[in-house]
């Protein structure tokens, strides 16, 4: 079973943080072979989505009101743990997200830039595509939106 909770950067402990950057380490820039800057100067702006199962962080999602990244809503650094992932926290995590954005910001549009091979994961959740492919960081991604 996992716990989510759902934190603003001023909120996070510093174990939190730790956690949170080394499971997206992990898996961005270890499991993806993707050398990129993860530390982009976002997370201030974020409302962090915490996993834990056991205690571990195990899943994670960032969310952003319009206008702070996108001009809509986002959900962006979608991580599960490689070991948790036959669990489907994916969806669990990206399910508290998603009603997060709509009871925190009011907003029923979420923009979202999907690795191309997530796509059915992201339309299983009401997620459709917007626009072409493109490279990001050298992985393909896609624009996809749930209204």
């Amino acid at each position: 079973m996992l716990k989510i909770i759902t934190k603003t950067f001023d909120q996070l402990t510093t174990q939190e943080l730790y956690d949170i950057l080394q499971l997206r380490n992990e898996i961005f820039v270890v499991e993806q072979d993707c050398v990129y800057q993860d530390v982009d100067g976002k997370d201030q702006k974020a409302l962090h989505v915490l996993g834990f199962k056991n205690k571990t962080l195990v899943a994670y999602t960032r969310l952003f009101k319009p206008g702070d990244y996108f001009k809509q809503a986002n959900i962006g650094r979608v991580a599960v743990s490689k070991n948790e992932r036959n669990h489907k926290y994916g969806y669990d995590i990206m399910n508290v997200s998603i009603k997060t954005v709509k009871d925190v910001f009011n907003e029923t549009i979420i923009i979202i830039s999907a690795q191309t091979y997530l796509i059915t994961f992201y339309n299983n959740l009401g997620f459709k595509e917007v626009g072409e492919e493109y490279l990001e960081d050298g992985i393909p991604h896609v624009a996809m939106v749930i209204k």
